[in-house]
């Protein structure tokens, strides 16, 4: 069932006017967000705050999510100066904790593992107590990849569920069990490093399949769980079929950190990198 109005606890402002000196400093440097990209109902709030989700890679997608705004046209070459300039606005903006994501990049044969590990590298020559998170694609699930990032040395490996397994159909091109093997292979490369994975409620899903995905993180060692409300960023992607109310989100939060996650976000307006900061 397509459902056509948001409950009231769903009606976050977003006002331009807030998001303009981040959106300048991006202008100049040339940089993407995934905030932008994706329609994120917190830009305005985070963007106020001097926070942002870098968008490395460029901004388009080799698959085909439903669910999902990051375009879907033909990729461009990799920019091998991004790394830098991300690095100069993790500076300019003083940030004690950066998130920098991506596209999924199929095109690429390590699936974009050198300019992740470019990216961190770049980071710590600027601004070394910065924390950083990286929040990758699966990158086919290629060892070799997953070893250049985890060699890099980031603070924070997230990789997104996003859904539960009988659903997987509107995550083209991904696949259950790899997404928790990239988890798993993560843990075993570098154990020292943290591990986080979002999941999206709202799609369909049944209660007991949230915890069957909630346990299987937590058997491949998962740190940090986020839980969030879908959106759907438009009439011509999968359409929301239920808003989950916060006193349920509060429900999966406790259930969540009772299977021994060390830190979970859990509501509405969560996103992966919202609050990000805050995972300890």
């Amino acid at each position: 069932m397509k459902i056509q109005r948001k409950p009231e606890w769903l009606r976050k402002r977003v006002n331009p006017g807030e998001q303009t000196g981040m959106r300048q400093l991006l202008g100049e440097l040339r940089l993407n967000t995934v905030c932008q990209q994706a329609l994120c109902p917190n830009i305005s709030e985070c963007f106020s705050c001097g926070q942002a989700t870098f968008l490395i890679l460029g901004r388009n997608c080799t698959r085909l999510c439903s669910f999902c705004n990051v375009d879907k046209t033909a990729p461009l070459p990799v920019d091998v100066d991004e790394p830098g300039r991300v690095a100069e606005a993790v500076s300019r903006l003083k940030l004690s904790h950066a998130v920098i994501t991506s596209p999924t990049r199929d095109d690429l044969p390590d699936g974009g593992a050198e300019v992740y590990a470019a990216t961190v590298a770049a980071i710590r020559a600027v601004s070394p107590a910065t924390r950083i998170e990286l929040l990758i694609p699966d990158m086919q699930g290629q060892r070799a990849s997953l070893a250049v990032v985890a060699a890099a040395r980031p603070d924070i490996i997230g990789h997104n569920i996003e859904t539960v397994p009988c659903l997987y159909h509107i995550r083209s091109g991904a696949d259950y069990r790899r997404s928790l093997d990239v988890l798993k292979t993560i843990r075993e490369l570098a154990p020292e490093i943290r591990t986080k994975s979002g999941i999206m409620l709202g799609m369909g899903e049944v209660e007991q399949d949230v915890l069957e995905v909630f346990r299987d993180l937590r058997g491949v060692d998962c740190d940090y769980l986020s839980i969030g409300q879908y959106l759907a960023p438009s009439r011509a992607h999968y359409p929301v079929q239920e808003y989950i109310p916060p006193a349920r989100f509060d429900e999966l939060r406790r259930a969540a950190l009772e299977l021994g996650f060390s830190h979970v976000e859990s509501g509405p307006y969560v996103r992966s990198s919202y609050h990000a900061g805050q995972y300890a």
